[in-house]
């Protein structure tokens, strides 16, 4: 069964609470089931958690305050980041070295993610590839929010015109999820 760090589904919790207050939080927990929403309340950072609860809570979120845009998944993604990368994984953040900090993408994925890979490809000075492979679940929301996480941790490393586009998803059919990053030089931060 796929699951996911608790922190995942914290920062999704606290991204809603800063986006929609309080009242907004409380309207997505009561979406959910009462047995989803007894354990969301209860999530630890560390622990381990089904993906699928983090679907539902996704669908929740998308309903309740995203407006019905999986789109707002990607600003999740960037508060994700910046959180992250100011916090408990600041030593990947590499500024002025973006493929560098590529480089750690699959220990990323295996601090937030129980099975399955995600794999780093250097396509270029200023470009690469991000495939993951073999993770029992997905979802739409959950790869925009890897959209906007690699968006926002590109532009921490000092990279000006980030672009990540998935081109291939398995929530819309695809064998894998690849994501294409691009970007120019900017200043280093």
């Amino acid at each position: 069964m796929q699951e996911v760090k608790g922190s995942v589904l914290k920062a999704r919790l606290a991204f809603v609470e800063q986006q929609a207050g309080a009242d907004g939080l409380a309207r997505v927990l009561a979406a959910l089931p009462e047995e989803d929403q007894k354990t969301m309340r209860a999530v630890s950072s560390v622990g381990w958690i089904p993906f699928d609860l983090g679907k539902r809570l996704d669908d929740a979120i998308v309903k309740v305050i995203g407006g019905g845009k999986l789109e707002f998944f990607e600003r999740l993604g960037e508060a994700s980041a910046e959180t992250n990368l100011t916090g408990p994984h600041k030593a990947y953040l590499t500024p002025g070295k973006p493929h560098v900090f590529l480089g750690y993408t699959p220990k990323i994925y295996d601090s937030y993610y129980r099975t399955g890979r995600r794999v780093y490809e250097r396509t270029g000075d200023t470009s690469a590839v991000l495939t993951t492979h073999d993770a029992e679940t997905f979802s739409a929301p959950d790869c925009y929010t890897v959209i906007g996480w690699y968006r926002k941790a590109l532009q921490m490393c000092g990279c000006a015109n980030v672009s990540v586009v998935e081109e291939e998803c398995r929530a819309r059919g695809g064998a894998v999820c690849r994501y294409r990053l691009t970007w120019s030089e900017g200043k280093v931060v």
